[in-house]
C-alpha cells in the first residue's frame, strides 16, 4: 500500500492512516486484477493539498476502458477520446458558463484550480462497470466525504452513489449522472459550475475558474 500511496499529500495522511486497515483489505483484493485506473494513479484525487480544494464533484466510479480512467472522475488521458459522460459534462460547461467546449478529456486543471475529482468507488475491472462497488470503496470514500463536508467544501454530486453524501455537506448540488442514460433527466440545465461559484462567493470565498 505504501507504494499506492506514496503521493498523497501529507494533509490527507491523518485520514488515510485511521483508515488503513480498511485500505489495506480493499487494495489486497483489487490490484491482483487488470484494474482501471492503473494502479499507480487510484489516489491521484488526493495528490493536492485539502486545504487547496473548495469544490468536490463525486461521480460512481471510473471509466472501465483500458487506459481511460485516470484517477480522476470524469477526467481521461489527454489524447483519449472524450468519454460519452464528460461529453455531456461538457455540453452542460457550454450552456452554463459560455465557454466553447474543451477538445481534450483531461481536467487536471480542475484539481489545479479546487475542484476535487472524486468517484465513489475508486476502481473498476477493466471491461466492468461497478466491479468493485462492494469492495469497501464506499465505506472509504463516505469518510473522505464526511472529513471534505468539515471543510466546509461545496459539493456537487452527480447519480444516485453520489447523491447518498448530501447529509455530509452543509451545502451541495445534485443531479441525476451526466451519462447518456439519464442526462436528460435532470443533469442538462442544472448549472452545477454557476451555482458552485455563486455559493462560494456567497461564503466569501473566490469562485472556481472553471475555464479549459
Amino acid at each position: 500500500m505504501k507504494l499506492l500511496t506514496l503521493n498523497i499529500d501529507p494533509s490527507w495522511k491523518p485520514l488515510f492512516d485511521t483508515h488503513h486497515n480498511l485500505l489495506r483489505e480493499i487494495l489486497s483484493e483489487v490490484v491482483s486484477e487488470n484494474i482501471a485506473p492503473a494502479p499507480a494513479r487510484i489516489f491521484r484525487a488526493f495528490e493536492e493539498p485539502v486545504s487547496s480544494y473548495r469544490v468536490v464533484i463525486f461521480g460512481q466510479d471510473p471509466y472501465p476502458g483500458i487506459e481511460v480512467a485516470d484517477g480522476l472522475a470524469f477526467s481521461s488521458l489527454p489524447h483519449s477520446p472524450i468519454p460519452a459522460s464528460l461529453r455531456n459534462i461538457y455540453k452542460e460547461y457550454e450552456s452554463d458558463l459560455g465557454f466553447s467546449a474543451p477538445e481534450s478529456p483531461d481536467l487536471t486543471r480542475w484539481s489545479k484550480s479546487g475542484v476535487m475529482l472524486l468517484n465513489r468507488t475508486l476502481t473498476t475491472t477493466v471491461g466492468e462497470r461497478n466491479a468493485h462497488v462492494s469492495t469497501g470503496w464506499k465505506i472509504f470514500t463516505y469518510e473522505v466525504a464526511k472529513f471534505l463536508g468539515e471543510q466546509d467544501l461545496v459539493a456537487i454530486l452527480w447519480g444516485n452513489f453520489a447523491k447518498e453524501l448530501s447529509p455530509l455537506f452543509a451545502t451541495f448540488i445534485e443531479s441525476v449522472h451526466p451519462s447518456p442514460l439519464s442526462a436528460r433527466k435532470g443533469f442538462f440545465g442544472s448549472r452545477p459550475f454557476s451555482r458552485a461559484n455563486q455559493i462560494l462567493i456567497d461564503k466569501g470565498l473566490p469562485p472556481i475558474d472553471w475555464k479549459l
